[in-house]
This record gives C-alpha cells, sequence and structure tokens, in this order.
C-alpha cells in the first residue's frame, strides 16, 4: 500500500520530528508498572483516576502527546505499518511477519461477507435511523449469523463459570468481611471455563468477524441510506481500500486509500475511554464479544465521545471563510463556550494524532475547493485558539479538528464520521476484551449512598403529590 505514497510517510515521519521536540521521553513511573492489589487511587465522579486493569495493547501520556501501541509510537505505526498489521499487533501482541499477515488478510477478506446480515438488515428502514443506530442493529444480527448462543441447544457452564469469579474474600459485608480484599485470580481454571464456554462467541475468531463485519456494514448502510444498494468488497483492495470502496462505490486513489489506513490506525485504540470500558464491563460478565462491541458502539454514539469532527464541519461552515475566523472566535471566547475541536479529557500538549492529520488534510485539499476553504478557516481558527489559550490553559487541537475535512475530502458524508471511529476501534476494543477476560473479574465499582434510610411506609390513600424523595 506504501507504494507511490513516500509524500504522506514523509508527513508522518515530520510530524513525529515536531512531537520529539515537543515532548521529553520518560514515561509516567506512577502509572506504568505492575499493579500490587489491592491498589490505592484518587478517584473524581464518573471514575475519573480509578485503576481498573493492567495492560500491554495501548498507553496515552496526556501531558507529553505520546500514544503507543504495544510499545511503538503511533507515528511509526502510520508511516510503516497497516492497519492490518495495528490491528494484529494489537491482539497478538507482536507485529506480523509476512506469512503471518497473509493469512490473516486472507482470514479478513473471508468475514467481509456477512450476506445474512446484509438481508436482515434491509428488512429495516436503514434510510431512516441514525448510521450508529444501524451499526449497532447490525452487530447484533451478525451475533446471530456468526454464532449459536441463542439457540435452545446452546450448552454453557454457566454455574461453574460464576463460581470462578468469587476468588476473593470480599470487604464489602463487615463485620465478617476483611480489611482489605483478598484476590486469588484462578486463572488457568477460569481461562479453560471461558475457552471451552465461550469460544463461539469470545474468541479470536468472532472478533475478526467483528473486524471485518463492521467495516462490511458500514459501507453497507451508507449505500443503503442513499438508497443505493451495497457493493460487493473487491479482493485486491487493503481493508482501508474496501472501507472506502464500499461506502462510495468509487475505487479509491493510492492516496486516499493510504490516508484512510492511516486515520484508522491513528483511532484503534485510546486507552479506557468511555467505549473501550463499556465493550469490557459487557465481556466482564461473560457475555459475548459482539455484545461487548455493541456497547462499545452505543457508547460512541454518544455526543460526548463521539461525533465531534461533525460539529467540527458544522463549524466552519457557520464562520464561513477565515477573515471571519478573529471576530467569530472572540466572540465566542467573550461568552466561554466551547470550541469544537480543541481540547481534551486527557492532552495537555498537542494530541499526537492531530500532529498526523492536520497535515494529511492540507494534503487532500489541493484539488477539492470546498475542503480546501474549510482547511483554511481550520488553521486559521488554530492560530486564534492556540495563540489565547494554548500556553495558559494547555489547549491545542484534538483527533476530531481535522480529521472531518480528510474525510470529506474522500466523498465520506459527515454523519459517517462516528462510524468510521467505531469501525476503527473494534481492533482496540476487541484486543482490550480478550487480554481482561484473561484474567476476569465482573466490574462492580460502588456508590455512596446518600439518600434517607429511616421512611415510614405510607397506605397509597394517605400519599399526597408533594411528598419529598
Amino acid at each position: 500500500m506504501h507504494e507511490n505514497t513516500s509524500e504522506i510517510t514523509d508527513i508522518i515521519l515530520n510530524a513525529k520530528e515536531r512531537a520529539i521536540k515537543e515532548t521529553s521521553r520518560e514515561p509516567e513511573p506512577e502509572l506504568t508498572k505492575p499493579i500490587n492489589w489491592p491498589v490505592e487511587c484518587v478517584v473524581g465522579p464518573g471514575l475519573e483516576g480509578a485503576i481498573a486493569c493492567e495492560t500491554r495493547i495501548g498507553y496515552v501520556n496526556g501531558s507529553k502527546g505520546w500514544l503507543i501501541y504495544r510499545g511503538y509510537n503511533i507515528f511509526d505505526l502510520c508511516a510503516y505499518a497497516t492497519f492490518e498489521e495495528v490491528s494484529y499487533l494489537l491482539m497478538y501482541g507482536y507485529l506480523p511477519s509476512n506469512t503471518q499477515l497473509a493469512a490473516f488478510k486472507k482470514k479478513l477478506v473471508e468475514y467481509r461477507s456477512t450476506h445474512q446480515t446484509k438481508r436482515l438488515l434491509m428488512s429495516f428502514p436503514i434510510e431512516k435511523m441514525k448510521p450508529m443506530a444501524a451499526l449497532r442493529l447490525g452487530t447484533n444480527l451478525m451475533r446471530q449469523e456468526f454464532t449459536d448462543v441463542d439457540s435452545d441447544n446452546y450448552l454453557s457452564n454457566v454455574v461453574r463459570i460464576i463460581a470462578a469469579d468469587e476468588d476473593s474474600i470480599p470487604m464489602e459485608t463487615k463485620p465478617r468481611g476483611e480489611e482489605h480484599a483478598i484476590y486469588e485470580f484462578k486463572r488457568q481454571q477460569r481461562e479453560h471455563m471461558i475457552k471451552e464456554d465461550l469460544k463461539h462467541a469470545t474468541g479470536f475468531e468472532s472478533c475478526f468477524h467483528l473486524l471485518s463485519g463492521v467495516a462490511s456494514l458500514t459501507g453497507a448502510i451508507a449505500r443503503l441510506r442513499c438508497g443505493k444498494m451495497p457493493v460487493e468488497h473487491d479482493p485486491d483492495l487493503s481493508f482501508a481500500g474496501n472501507l472506502i470502496f464500499t461506502m462510495t462505490g468509487k475505487k479509491p486513489t493510492a492516496i486516499e486509500e493510504r490516508i484512510m489506513d492511516v486515520s484508522l490506525i491513528l483511532h484503534a485504540d485510546h486507552g479506557m475511554n468511555a467505549s473501550t470500558f463499556a465493550a469490557m464491563v459487557v465481556a466482564s460478565t461473560l457475555s459475548d464479544v459482539y455484545l461487548s462491541v455493541g456497547a462499545g458502539i452505543a457508547a460512541l454514539q454518544g455526543p460526548l465521545h463521539g461525533g465531534a469532527n461533525e460539529r467540527v464541519i458544522e463549524m466552519l461552515q457557520e464562520i464561513g471563510n477565515e477573515e471571519n475566523v478573529p471576530a467569530w472566535f472572540e466572540k465566542k471566547h467573550v461568552k466561554k463556550e466551547k470550541i469544537m475541536g480543541f481540547g481534551h479529557r486527557v492532552y495537555k500538549s498537542y494530541d499526537p494524532r492531530a500532529l498526523v492529520l492536520g497535515p494529511l488534510a492540507k494534503y487532500m485539499t489541493k484539488e477539492n475547493k470546498e475542503s480546501k476553504r474549510l482547511y483554511k478557516i481550520a488553521k486559521a481558527l488554530e492560530k486564534e485558539v492556540v495563540k489565547t489559550l494554548g500556553a495558559q490553559k494547555r489547549i491545542f487541537p484534538n483527533v476530531d479538528f481535522y480529521s472531518g475535512i480528510v474525510y470529506s475530502s474522500m466523498g465520506i458524508e459527515a454523519d459517517f464520521f462516528t462510524p468510521l471511529f467505531a469501525v476503527s476501534r473494534v481492533a482496540g476494543w476487541t484486543a482490550r476484551v480478550q487480554e481482561y477476560l484473561r484474567n476476569n473479574r465482573i466490574f462492580r465499582p460502588r456508590a455512596m449512598y446518600v439518600g434517607p434510610y429511616d421512611k415510614e411506609f405510607t397506605f397509597i390513600e394517605n400519599r399526597g403529590r408533594n411528598i419529598k424523595t
């Protein structure tokens, strides 16, 4: 895929050089070491700051602007690898050989065929559904096509599996409980039971079904929503190339295919974000990976998680042209309104993904007048925001600021920006689910009860309308 796209590689390596100049090389020692359970940490609302597990899959250092997959920095992976290689890396922990990659790609090509799921999907009013809702539905239909977990004949070792999770002496039942939980983790017994009981719905093969299937369904949904029939995938195209082809019906150029591939790599994993956590919570119950990915899609559909790049395009359209930027920004700044595509919950430096996507957006707009107009507005807005908020509040462009311009330059509609995010993130979701299940413990945080506990029961005939709860 990298043939005839050396300019793209140069753009990525230049972004790497910029990142190296702006950050130091030390990791966070308190967040990069094995855990000796139980662990003490400062936890905020929404479990912010809570440590839930160990992982070898991905690492985000927000203060330095690092994004690491399995030890490799995101710039090297974007410059030299493909999305297929990165997906293999996330799942298995190492980059594949030529033989391993060929076998993996062959499997992904095979699993692109989801004919039964597409037929079922076409029986729904897809044209009236939001793409993410249709994709969530399609994932559940895939579960019916590829597994038998809901059939009457499916046999389960539920009792034994449930017993395997009771591997600690609890501290929730004082005075009989302990001051601290004592964790035993009967790993071999747990792994064997999970493998035997859930191999048809939680194993690696199901993860690969989802990786290819979600991409295939995204293409089908894009076609169905504009009144066209889905197109068959092209076995000669890469994962990224087929994604563009099945969505637009047009064969991508080498540059478009490469840039989509880079975009997928950039979005593949990003720590314990909301959708990843949602997928892992469902998996921890020993449900299955199809429902776990469905939960991830559902979380990503929320406007606080996915969809920001759609709002960025709307914002740039609202501004109109680059000359309007200073006045528009000043008005928003005075009112303390959020500027879409800036700032991040984790990053207090330049988002490394934006360092790559910004120059790629510029490159993609060379022959697209509308995209070029939006890019010029975006660059002018970035200058104003960073000048005003960068040094003081550490607010910089995030991954969403330029990604929408990249996608729209390929002819992809704005309401499919978030489904593209989901297609890529399936790799991270499934890898983290597989990793967590090896030493699974069902998620069970606690809530602090702050309500009353001594109310007297009131019979219905004596209840008024204004009784306080």
